[in-house]
């Protein structure tokens, strides 16, 4: 019998993942100018993404690989009980790459898979992250490509009329560490409800 995906084993390394970047990013930008010090904080962003875009995605494909009936249910398709790694990642990204756009995004995509009342929904859908996950999205996407669009999305996500980069506003008053942190408790929520 094929070993089920540990949901639990992917939101864990998350954890310990963003616990590396930030401490990464404290440390090394102590000792740095208040440029590099944003660009540290930049690069920060922009991996913390990247891990919880990891987590996402293997978290889906756990929920499907531990209980294929439930994506058989939600499109209308059988599939058999047992599907690798491989296979579940495969129906959720296709030929291409695992991506959202926002919390919005991500909840669109996730019940795309599992249905509404399933633990990574309803997770994701709690208030608590909301803003969390918006900011997440809009600083990466800053971060990453400094367009006018997403200085606008970055703008928006933070509330704010002013805004020279996502380093500059995340290095400051414990803000990077506290995105962290928001997002190590969705993680940890994860974590607890799932079944492997």
């Amino acid at each position: 019998m094929a070993r089920k995906k540990s949901v639990k084993l992917a939101a864990t390394t998350f954890i310990t993942s963003s616990n590396s970047i930030a401490q990464f990013s404290s440390q090394v930008a102590t000792s740095l100018s208040d440029q590099y010090q944003s660009w540290i904080h930049d690069y920060a962003v922009i991996r913390l993404y990247r891990e919880f875009e990891r987590l996402m995605l293997s978290a889906l494909t756990g929920a499907i690989n531990n209980d294929t009936a439930t994506l058989s249910n939600k499109i209308g398709i059988s599939f058999p009980k047992h599907l690798t790694d491989d296979v579940c990642e495969f129906l959720i990204t296709g030929s291409g790459y695992f991506d959202f756009k926002g919390r919005d995004g991500l909840i669109k995509t996730l019940k795309q898979f599992v249905p509404e009342d399933h633990y990574l929904v309803t997770t994701v859908k709690k208030p608590a992250y909301k803003e969390a996950l918006n900011r997440l999205s809009a600083l990466r996407n800053f971060a990453a490509h400094e367009s006018a669009p997403s200085k606008k999305a970055a703008l928006s996500a933070l509330a704010c009329s002013n805004l020279s980069s996502s380093g500059s506003w995340l290095k400051k008053q414990g803000r990077f560490q506290s995105l962290v942190n928001t997002l190590q408790s969705l993680a940890q929520e994860i974590n607890t409800n799932a079944p492997f």
